[in-house]
């Protein structure tokens, strides 16, 4: 049974979650054997789930879900877009680095995109601060420039 995923009330956190192990695994295992490749299925699987809104790691792993997708957790769908853009931009930089030869660029980007999946499974979103803080910066912004 193919579970759907509303994208208007969020995504199960089991599915995020399951997401974040992917990327993780897939860049550990890419520093193991150093198939470099092993990279592009992760930015794949985010790259269709930016430009689709179809992530075919968290569409999989939803068939494993125990309960209806609406029982968990949900997590907010424009909060994870702007997580997966950082992921993939940093998963692109890494791959196309490692290709290039600039095997350390290729260390440190991966590197990145490990630790924030890593933290955000312990539970800690540096996405998510960082869009907050962003979302705070323009909003200051704004009030400064309307004199209030």
């Amino acid at each position: 049974m193919m579970t759907e995923i509303s994208t208007t009330k969020g995504i199960p956190r089991p599915l995020v979650k399951t997401n974040q192990a992917f990327i993780v695994l897939s860049v550990l295992l890419t520093w193991i054997t150093g198939a470099y490749l092993l990279l592009a299925l992760p930015l794949a699987a985010g790259l269709a789930g930016l430009l689709f809104g179809y992530n075919p790691v968290i569409k999989l792993a939803a068939n494993f879900l125990r309960k209806e997708p609406s029982s968990y957790l949900q997590e907010d769908w424009d909060q994870q877009q702007f997580n997966q853009s950082i992921a993939v931009f940093c998963l692109a930089a890494g791959l196309v680095s490692f290709l290039a030869g600039w095997t350390v660029l290729g260390y440190i980007f991966t590197a990145l995109v490990a630790t924030a999946a890593t933290v955000a499974i312990l539970g800690f979103c540096i996405g998510c601060f960082i869009h907050y803080q962003w979302k705070m910066y323009n909003y200051r912004r704004k009030q400064a420039a309307s004199g209030k």
